[in-house]
């Protein structure tokens, strides 16, 4: 019989015992979410763990691959870098890795940032919390949700008892026709272990349904590009007495992208010609943590965990052209990013018995201190600028072409988080209460530099310091109505109220870019935290033969940041190109919206398993849409599986998206609803003598042309299929373990 578990059951199954090693060999052949216990501080009824087995059984090399196969309702946002959950992206999704935070760098002059910066192929597993009911432990930035992503640990390699492990992978997807290929090896020796693992990824331009390869508006086709990626992960720990473990880690992550353009920006007569525009992205994350973990029942503390880290991560987009009718030569751009940051998080559990109550207590902190520094260096053909500011003439173009400079001054960070809860067992522990509360303290200081001053957009003076403080209170409610039931094993009821709260990224308070002449965008020193008040009820039920979750949510959000046009273009004044565009807080937004998943193992090595999401949001303010909610999203599967072979059918469906806005910040994208279907099948040929696997993943077989409404933009200068998502790929993996 095949031992399964279902995506929203992570949480209900904490207590249970570990499954032993058969299990793991029969999970590997059909796997769903919740194998594996999710991590203390994103512990709730809307937390959803995939494991390393179902990543490399479902392919899982992106967020888009993840929400396209296993999460219904999230939506990696290709445009600004983000993940959208619950309808929310950009800095309102908190990303972590091993439990530290990822901060959200924005261009200031594309508006595009990143949080991904790791390889898929290093995950041990990755937790999905929805809504903002996490904010109590993780702190601010997760309004909308939180991604949890936990790296390798020699554990992950070593099997059966053995001292020493070793994984390795290559594979090719036709998606942006990528070879890939990781290795890792572990080795335990007495009471140390280590951990080395790399990979690589070497592909070229993200396929679409368009096929319109001219140059210019009229363009359907993706631009041609090339990328290539590289990571490296290091651990050792050190085991002390049977309480302590001390640990090291190094990781590096670098990702460097180079397009073509063919699209509007370039025409066959015009100043910038095909052949003669490439822009690129360069992404690198690098950091050093030492860890120490305790763990011993019954003591002082149950268990305690800390981490010190220094992180950096740095960003730089590029321009390379040549400029053909005015201002004739080259044109280059760098415009860098860097943000280094060191940390500390701790955290520590306390089990106790007080009458008929049982206590689990969690406390902890997270403490950061962060610089932020941006810088624009580039070459052009300009003379210097003149004493009034502006170009006349023939030199007007020149107005533009904004370089060796800030766009905004450097940004010293300051971030303090003390946060406690218990859960408070009752009834032999059928009914859990959950209280929590989280006090967060935040200062963004901007620092004074020649480069911000000199910019073209004329700043005058240095803004404000932005700083506040935000208490994020919980409480969570669960019933088992039903314990070890025939058919449906547990039967659970949840409820639970969050408040949470998000600071102004560095980009909306201090970014600023434009001058004279032509137009500005220019952060709002003077903006407000966002604060989200939020409901989540439902239930829960079931085991691994048969289980799953609905869950009605309902979430208030208050200072809601979003971008506005203050004065419109082509209307005079001092920026008669662009005008002005700049961030205010608007008083209200609301997203409310259903989510269930489930599963069903019903008969020997089958399974079907399903994911639902509805959502629907407004900016009450203005009583009007939000452009970030994605159309309602269900993923079906069917899937068979023996020790030696399995196959798995899927299919992805989105309804179509007209509820959208018109006005403010551009117009949303009405999508057609869609169905996708998907295929894959694995095979070991001799799992006795060697663990030794095939896999072949056929998606969108039909070839479909389709549309991913949050994935679109909201300026749109291309042609409508330049938007469309890639038709059908093949993706095909070879692993070896032993």
């Amino acid at each position: 019989m095949l031992a399964m578990t279902g995506p929203a059951l992570a949480q209900q199954q904490r207590n249970s015992a570990p499954p032993a090693a058969t299990d793991q060999v029969q999970l590997d052949q059909i796997t769903v979410q919740g194998e594996r216990q999710a991590a203390p501080l994103l512990q709730g009824p809307t937390t959803t763990t995939t494991t390393r087995a179902e990543l490399d059984r479902q392919q899982i090399q992106s967020l888009t691959d993840l929400s396209n196969r296993v999460e219904a309702g999230i939506t990696f946002n290709r445009q600004n870098g983000s993940l959208n959950i619950r309808g929310l992206d950009g800095a309102r999704v908190l990303t972590t890795i091993d439990g530290i935070r990822q901060p959200f760098v924005v261009d200031t002059r594309i508006g595009r940032a990143g949080t991904n910066a790791f390889d898929f192929d290093s995950l041990s597993s990755l937790d999905l919390l929805r809504g903002g009911s996490g904010g109590a432990t993780l702190g601010g930035g997760a309004l909308g949700g939180a991604l949890a992503v936990r790296t390798l640990d020699p554990e992950d390699i070593i099997r059966n008892g053995r001292s020493y492990g070793a994984l390795a992978k290559t594979g090719y997807d036709s998606t942006d026709q990528a070879w890939f290929g990781s290795a890792a090896a572990a080795a335990r020796m007495g009471n140390t272990s280590v951990l080395l693992q790399g990979g690589f990824r070497n592909g070229h331009e993200i396929d679409s349904k368009g096929n319109d390869k001219s140059i210019g508006a009229t363009r359907t086709a993706p631009n041609p590009a090339d990328f290539n990626q590289y990571s490296f992960l290091g651990k050792v720990y050190q085991q002390v007495g049977e309480a302590h473990r001390f640990g090291i880690t190094g990781e590096f992550f670098k990702r460097a992208d180079r397009i073509q353009t063919r699209t509007s920006t370039v025409s066959l007569t015009g100043n910038f010609r095909p052949g003669a525009h490439q822009t690129g992205e360069d992404v690198e994350r690098n950091r050093v943590s030492l860890t120490y973990d305790y763990k011993q029942p019954g003591g002082f503390l149950d268990e305690a965990h800390a981490n010190l880290y220094w992180q950096r991560l740095k960003r730089n987009d590029l321009v390379t052209a040549w400029r053909y009718t005015s201002i004739i030569g080259p044109y280059a751009r760098d415009n860098e990013s860097e943000q280094n940051a060191y940390g500390f998080n701790a955290y520590g559990v306390k089990n106790f018995q007080t009458g008929p109550a049982s206590h689990r207590v969690t406390f902890g902190t997270e403490l950061r201190m962060s610089s932020l520094k941006q810088y624009s260096s580039g070459v052009d053909n300009c003379p210097p600028r003149p004493a009034s500011g502006s170009f006349t003439g023939a030199l007007a173009t020149c107005n533009n072409l904004f370089t060796n400079q800030a766009d905004q001054p450097d940004v010293d960070g300051r971030l303090v988080g003390l946060y406690v809860q218990d859960e408070i067992g009752l009834l032999n522990n059928r009914l859990r209460i959950t209280p929590g509360v989280r006090f967060d303290w935040y200062e963004e200081k901007p620092q004074a530099t020649p480069a911000y001053s000199a910019g073209g957009s004329r700043p005058v003076g240095l803004p404000p310091s932005s700083s506040d403080s935000a208490w994020s209170p919980r409480i969570r409610l669960e019933y088992d109505i039903l314990k070890n039931a025939p058919w449906v094993k547990d039967v659970t009821v949840f409820a639970q109220w969050a408040k949470s709260f998000r600071a102004p990224t560095a980009d909306e308070l201090y970014g600023r870019f434009g001058g004279p002449s032509t137009y500005l965008r220019a952060g709002n020193p003077l903006l407000r935290p966002e604060e989200g008040n939020g409901v989540d009820v439902g239930v829960r039920f079931g085991d691994r033969q048969l289980g799953g979750s609905i869950t009605y949510f309902y979430t208030n959000y208050r200072n809601y940041i979003e971008q506005i046009q203050l004065q419109a273009a082509g209307v005079g004044g001092q920026y008669p190109q662009g005008g002005i565009v700049s961030f205010r807080n608007i008083p209200r937004a609301e997203i409310q919206g259903v989510e269930l998943n489930g599963q069903y193992a019903f008969a020997s090595n089958w399974l079907v398993r399903g994911s639902f999401a509805y959502t629907r949001g407004r900016n009450k303010t203005d009583d009007i849409f939000l452009n970030s909610i994605p159309p309602v999203q269900g993923i079906v599967a069917v899937a068979y599986g023996t020790d030696r072979w399995g196959a798995e059918v899927s299919a992805k469906m989105a309804g179509k998206r007209d509820d959208v806005a018109t006005v403010q910040a551009g117009t949303g994208f009405k999508a057609p609803g869609y169905a996708i279907f998907n295929a894959s099948a694995w095979w070991r040929p001799a799992p006795e003598i060697a663990d030794v696997e095939l896999q072949v993943g056929v998606y969108n077989i039909f070839d479909r042309k389709y549309f991913d409404a949050a994935n679109v933009p909201l300026s749109r200068p291309q042609a409508r299929d330049y938007y469309s998502e890639p038709g059908r790929t093949v993706k095909a993996t070879l692993k070896y373990q032993f």
